[in-house]
Order: structure tokens, then C-alpha cells, then sequence
């Protein structure tokens, strides 16, 4: 594997951050913002530009992106974590589909505010493609266009491929067919925090980094060194959430770990494809996720590292070597024409999961709290969602965004330990067995349908 830096690709092509000086003493605010990845940032954001003279502070235990938003796969796109099935049945058909077209729109919204704060985020609309690589993931495939069609999806949103226009975009081992939206970005994601962090600050918004928040409670939120009083209280921590007293069982945070090679040269990519950066993955059940960078290297992650137990996180969780060698003989497996490639970096980082897979955003006016979370790693687009959803909210705007489904929900608590070690670590067990089952039988794996209905 070589020496692989022991920091993300994303941190070693970005821009160096200035520092911005902690909370120093008490503060009175209209709307305050426990969290500045994604989802705090959006929030901010979008509050300052509709209420110029709103007071917004926002606090952040390390740095702006510190967290998933700076750290992961580099994927904005329509996915939400909950189907559209599972949406239907607490809400209605109507909703659902909402949701969808809101996921999609945010996408563009996305790109919109990159070109018009001038972040270079290298943001490239490619969409996504799905690979089948055996039988039964092309029997899955093809169930997940009809199911996509049951609910008015077309080709436009969601198309099916054969083996050799999937081979066109992606010239992978083993491909029998696979699936395409387009309606995915891949990006460089801390760059995009940081842009976002310019932003707002621009926009007159207080952003306190190395401010850890110790409590959270109605009307305001404690510090090290002061107490932020305000209106409104957001809390936008995802798998940090289990830090803060009372909600050690609302979220637990998953490991995600990432490798990315060095840059491959031009016979090279004419050989593997991904001409328009389209992010990738297969049609497996222990997730993988790869992408095209800008300086023309393969990013490339995947689940599979264990679940810490009593929810623990810390910066010792974001190595685990056996994992980033499986990843890596896992990418070489999948692009045979890798395998002489060197793995220049190596990282990870904690994601959030609510117990029933949902992410979900909602205001108890009441209190005067509000949140968001729970993406299950598919926060990039979705925290954008988030951040309008979370301004309408704030502001009493009675608007589409308001009505979908996700707003409002609550997810149940997770089990207490240790049935929630055991049943995370067993979930995740039983996803890899799954895989192995289907490469062996060609059948799709029994195992995985029995896991799917706490999953989907």
C-alpha cells in the first residue's frame, strides 16, 4: 500500500484555514447553531440571506467541516436514506414523492450557491452509476428501475443499463449491467464546507470555532467559556450527537473510511472511464462509493469498520488498517487495471443513524429547539434540504418544504448496551455474508432479506 498519509485527501488539497477565535463570554443571539458541518452551515446560510439583520451565531467544536461534511465520499446527491415506500407508509404517495423531487432540486440548489459564492468545490454533475456484477445483483437492479417506474420515475431519473453501456461509463470487472441517475454531483467536500464557512461569516454570521458545546437546553446553549442565550436553538451535531448529555441514544455513529490513489494518467482513465466524474458504486449490500476527482485520482470508501461500544468516538476510530486494505483489494477487484496503483491516503469518520434509518428535521417551537440529522452518510445534498427547511421553519414561512414528510419525524431511541453493540455489529456482519452468499449462489442472498426490513 505504500506510506499513506495519515489525513484526508480533502485536507491536503485545500486551501489552509485561518483559525477563527473560540466564544469568549456570554452571547445573546436571535438563532444559535450547535455544529458547523453541512447542516449548520446551510442553516446559517440560508437564515442570513433571508434576514439580513437576524443575529446568527454558530459553534463549533474544532473547525468549520471538522466532522462527516469534511470528510467524506464526495457524493451530492438525490438518495435519502428512507425509501419511498417506507416515507408512503407514515405519511402518503404524495409525500414520497415530494421528497424525491425536493432531493433532486437540492442537488441544483447545491450547484447554484457554489456558482454564486464562487466556492470551488470542483463540482462536477456526472450522476451516479450502479454496477451488477453478479446475478443477483442484476436481478436487484432491475427491481429497483421497476420499482422506481411504480412510482412515475422515468428514464430522465432512473435508468436501466446493459452490460456494455455500463462497461461505457465504467469498464469494471465482471459486469452484467447496473442502474444511472443523473441526478448526482461529485465534489470536493471540504472544500465546500469551508466556502460555505466564508460564506456565511461574509453574511455576518458569528462562527466560534474550538467552542465545544457542553449542554444543550431550551433557549440556549453552554460553552467552556460562556453561555449563548437565543430565540432558537439548533442543534446540527450528527455523530456527534451521542457527546451531548440526553441524546446518547437518538443517533450512533457509524465509521465510514476512505483510501484515494495517486493520480492516475490519461491511457489509464481511457481504460477505466468515468469521462464525466460519475461517482460510482455496485449493487452490493455492504456499501462502497468511489468518485473521479478533479486532479484525476480515485477516491474511494465503504463500510465494514465495527461500531465502538456505548456509541464511543475519537479520532483513534478513523484508522483501521484491515478495513482500508479490504477497500483497497475491494477497488482492485472491482478495476483490475489498479492493482499496481499506489493508495496515497487513507482516513475515515463517523456518519449518523437513527434507529429506523430516517433522517429527519423539525422545530419544537415550544422549547425553542430545532434539528436535523440522521443522513446515514447521505447528508450532502440532504443538509442542504435541511438548512431551507430549518429557515422556513425558524421564520414561520408556511411553504412546500415545511409539508415533507421528514419534517417533524422522530426516529425511536436506540436499544441501551449491549443489545445495541450486538445488533449494530451483527447488521453490519450480516451485510458481508450477504455479499459472499451472492457471489457463491448467484441467488440473491436470504440473509439480506432478512436484515432489509430494518433498513429500508
Amino acid at each position: 500500500m505504500g506510506r499513506a498519509l495519515n489525513r484526508s485527501l480533502w485536507e491536503d488539497t485545500s486551501p489552509p484555514a485561518v483559525p477563527r477565535p473560540p466564544l469568549d463570554g456570554d452571547l445573546d443571539v436571535d438563532v444559535a447553531i450547535v455544529g458547523a458541518g453541512f447542516t449548520g452551515l446551510w442553516t446559517a446560510y440560508y437564515l442570513a440571506r433571508a434576514e439580513p439583520g437576524l443575529r446568527i451565531a454558530v459553534c463549533e467544536a474544532e473547525a468549520a467541516g471538522f466532522g462527516a461534511s469534511g470528510r467524506n465520499g464526495g457524493w451530492c446527491s438525490a438518495l435519502f436514506p428512507k425509501s419511498s415506500a417506507s416515507l408512503a407508509a407514515f405519511s402518503n404517495r404524495d409525500g414520497a414523492l415530494s421528497q424525491h423531487r425536493a432531493m433532486r432540486e437540492s442537488v441544483h440548489e447545491v450547484a447554484q450557491v457554489v456558482g454564486e459564492e464562487g466556492i470551488d468545490a470542483h463540482f462536477a454533475r456526472g450522476g451516479t452509476i450502479s454496477l451488477a456484477r453478479n446475478p443477483a445483483q442484476l436481478a436487484r437492479a432491475r427491481a429497483e428501475v421497476e420499482e422506481a417506474r411504480s412510482w412515475g420515475r422515468d428514464d430522465d431519473d432512473f435508468r436501466l443499463l446493459d452490460a456494455a453501456d455500463a462497461r461505457e461509463v465504467l469498464d469494471a470487472s465482471s459486469v452484467l449491467g447496473g442502474t444511472y441517475t443523473p441526478d448526482c454531483a461529485a465534489i470536493h467536500p471540504l472544500r465546500l464546507a469551508r466556502g460555505l464557512a466564508d460564506a456565511v461569516v461574509r453574511l455576518g454570521v458569528q462562527l466560534f470555532e474550538q467552542t465545544p458545546v457542553l449542554s444543550i437546553g431550551p433557549g440556549r446553549l453552554v460553552t467552556p467559556d460562556g453561555v449563548v442565550r437565543a430565540d432558537t436553538v439548533v442543534r446540527a451535531t450528527e455523530g456527534y450527537t451521542v457527546t451531548i448529555p440526553g441524546l446518547q441514544r437518538r443517533l450512533v455513529p457509524i465509521y465510514s473510511l476512505v483510501i484515494a490513489t495517486e493520480p492516475l494518467d490519461p491511457g489509464l482513465w481511457d481504460r477505466i472511464g468515468l469521462r464525466r466524474r460519475e461517482t460510482f458504486t455496485d449493487q452490493r449490500h455492504l456499501l462502497i462509493y468511489g468518485q473521479r476527482t478533479a486532479d484525476d485520482r480515485i477516491v474511494f470508501g465503504g463500510r465494514g469498520a465495527p461500531y465502538h461500544f456505548g456509541s464511543r468516538i475519537g479520532p483513534g476510530f478513523d484508522r483501521d488498517e484491515r478495513v482500508f486494505a479490504r477497500l483497497r483489494d475491494a477497488l482492485v477487484e472491482l478495476l483490475p487495471a489498479l492493482a499496481g496503483t499506489r493508495i496515497t491516503h487513507t482516513w475515515g469518520g463517523c456518519l449518523g443513524v437513527p434507529r429506523d434509518w430516517c433522517a429527519s428535521v423539525g422545530l419544537d417551537r415550544g422549547r425553542g429547539q430545532a434539528w436535523a440529522g440522521g443522513y446515514v452518510g447521505d447528508g450532502v445534498s440532504t443538509t442542504n434540504l435541511a438548512g431551507r427547511t430549518l429557515r422556513d421553519l425558524i421564520l414561520e414561512r408556511d411553504t412546500d418544504l415545511v409539508r415533507l414528510p421528514w419534517v417533524g419525524h422522530h426516529s425511536p431511541r436506540w436499544e441501551p448496551e449491549p443489545l445495541r453493540w450486538l445488533g449494530v455489529n451483527a447488521g453490519l456482519r450480516a451485510m458481508a455474508v450477504a455479499d459472499l452468499e451472492e457471489r457463491l449462489t448467484s441467488r440473491p442472498s436470504r440473509v439480506a432479506r432478512l436484515v432489509a426490513p430494518f433498513v429500508s
